[in-house]
């Protein structure tokens, strides 16, 4: 952060008072956030927004007169009324049941910054600590995004979608379209997924890094949004068309040829992270370059970090088609900024723009391979 914002103010929303008060001290460590306030329900934060709006506000899932879904809107349409740099932003505090699983992915489909979910250990201390942890990550994450430092970054010029892909030249038919994504993840899926779905019939592996239970409820919405079906991946699940998999939260996906006369096969395991990550990126990006091959798209989005470089560098090298999603649409260009900034990406794109690029390619690439 830059020295013109020294510090991230933050309002914190929960209905337990204790959870509220371990919260504030383990952030009251941190210098440059700084916590204005601290309510019990979500209309006691309105009323806190309208006079004092802070920065970022952490916002239980579950409360009683107004649950966090209810507060997220009523943010929204405060910050309708506000300029680009007065927005508050939200960061969901979830449980790991269903429920809050399920409400956090919806939260997150409708703009909320990240989530948490809130530990369930027996060490409430130890609990609170990491929950901190995490929570400052986060915040600055935020903050960065809102208040980019000054330092001149090397500018990518942004080429038009369907002129960009023309300029691919064909390797071959499309036969997976790999994505891995992380912050903002949720939303972006929500808004690009329905649209790939409908112009594309190859299957699609998605890793969204996310605990367990949170990536079962994102599959559960995105396949009443999709003309695919779309899964939660499975041990052993064949890889078929007009199909999206998502990779189980806390568990790495691979795809594999398990034989040489049978459809690749979808393969989970609790290996180590990488980079941090479990599911990875990477991981899965690498599977695919020796399964799939030139035969692939994998396609970079917003989140942070650079999970997915080294996969997209081994795939590159295979031949496959390398695409990123452009800053200025992306909540955090982490993952996707690292593979333009390493030379990886054939094509940048805003995400409105993502469906209609991919499809461009893999019509190019079909053409190609049947004319």
């Amino acid at each position: 952060m830059e020295d013109s914002h020294a510090t991230c103010k933050i309002l914190i929303v929960d209905d337990s008072r204790i959870f509220r008060s371990a919260i504030e001290e383990g952030l009251r460590r941190e210098n440059d956030i700084e916590v204005v306030g601290s309510v019990w329900n979500g209309i006691k934060a309105l009323e806190f927004i309208k006079t004092s709006p802070p920065d970022l506000v952490t916002l239980d899932v579950q409360m009683p007169e107004m649950d966090g879904l209810q507060t997220l809107q009523a943010i929204q349409e405060f910050n309708a009324s506000q300029s680009a740099q007065k927005q508050v932003g939200v960061i969901m505090l979830s449980s790991h049941t269903q429920k809050g699983a399920d409400i956090t992915v919806r939260a997150l489909q409708m703009g909320a910054f990240d989530f948490i979910p809130k530990p369930e250990g027996v060490n409430l201390r130890e609990n609170i600590h990491n929950l901190c942890q995490q929570l400052a990550v986060k915040i600055r994450q935020y903050s960065g995004k809102q208040y980019p430092k000054t330092a001149v970054r090397k500018r990518i010029s942004i080429p038009e979608p369907k002129k960009k892909a023309e300029l691919f030249p064909a390797t071959g038919g499309i036969e997976a379209v790999l994505i891995g994504v992380s912050t903002g993840g949720p939303k972006a899926l929500a808004e690009i997924l329905p649209s790939l779905c409908e112009k594309l019939e190859t299957p699609i592996l998605v890793v969204q890094h996310m605990p367990a239970t949170f990536t079962e409820s994102l599959a559960k919405s995105l396949n009443t949004k999709c003309r695919y079906t779309v899964v939660e991946a499975q041990h052993d699940d064949p890889v078929l068309a007009r199909h999206v998999y998502i990779a189980p939260g806390g568990r790495h996906m691979t795809v594999e040829n398990l034989t040489d006369d049978e459809q690749p096969r979808i393969q989970i395991h609790d290996g180590p992270p990488r980079k941090g990550c479990r599911p990875s990126v990477d991981i899965l990006f690498e599977s695919a370059a020796e399964t799939y091959g030139k035969k692939t798209i994998a396609v970079v989005l917003t989140g942070m970090g650079s999970d997915g470089t080294d996969g997209a560098s081994i795939l590159r090298k295979k031949g496959a088609r390398i695409v990123a999603q452009d800053e200025q649409s992306s909540i955090v260009w982490g993952m996707p900024g690292s593979i333009v900034n390493g030379g990886l990406a054939d094509g940048i794109f805003p995400l409105k723009e993502m469906p209609d690029a991919l499809a461009a390619i893999i019509k190019r690439q079909k053409t190609k391979v049947t004319g």
